[in-house]
């Protein structure tokens, strides 16, 4: 966590925020690349299969962050990456029935006095940390063994689909920066669903 010269105390994620917006309105350019990157979100595969009765995930993900996400990442701003799954039962003359919903967050963040992005799974507690953004982010890309759903609440002979997504999570922050972020097209990074047949 970043700390003030003079100053023991740690910087905020709030005061974190401000700083960075400051940067902006004056055009710093906190970000390392001296061009801006447009970031994007993309399921590239996913699949399930069975074990135990349940029905895990394993899944690839491309997850690209904005010049602008980047600088807030690496001015001490806390970044919270969420994965949407949904089981949706098929039905013939009705319209398709969503039967369940997951969401699993992770925090994304930087820690400049030893260098490192520390990645933690919001759901579990379980955490780690990297040396580079390019690992945690490819960490964080690869989904293996999730568990979705018990087959036993599914009903037999019923055909059934999972629809999978990624997303740049900001509800975290005050409202009035969700408002900036909501007119900031940087900060809408949202994968588009990526959906699949559940085998059983």
């Amino acid at each position: 966590m970043l700390t003030p010269a003079r100053s023991n105390r740690p910087i905020t994620i709030t005061q974190a925020l401000l700083v960075f917006i400051a940067g902006l309105a004056i055009g710093t350019g906190l970000a390392q690349d001296t061009v801006e990157r447009e970031g994007y979100f993309e399921v590239r595969t996913a699949e399930t299969e069975i074990f135990d009765g349940v029905h895990t995930l394993d899944a690839r993900l491309q997850l690209v962050l904005s010049s602008e996400a980047l600088a807030a990442l690496e001015s001490g701003v806390t970044l919270t990456i969420e994965l949407q799954m949904q089981v949706i039962r098929e039905r013939r003359w009705l319209l398709d029935d969503t039967v369940a919903e997951l969401a699993v967050r992770y925090e994304l963040e930087y820690r400049p006095l030893r260098e490192r992005y520390v990645v933690k799974n919001l759901n579990s507690g379980e955490q780690d940390s990297f040396a580079t953004l390019y690992s945690a982010l490819n960490s964080l890309g690869r989904v293996q063994g999730l568990p979705i759903i018990d087959d036993a609440l599914l009903q037999p002979g019923r055909d059934y689909r999972i629809r999978l997504r990624a997303m740049l999570n900001t509800e975290q922050y005050p409202a009035t920066l969700r408002l900036l972020f909501f007119w900031r097209g940087q900060w809408q990074l949202q994968s588009e669903w990526f959906e699949w047949s559940l085998e059983r």
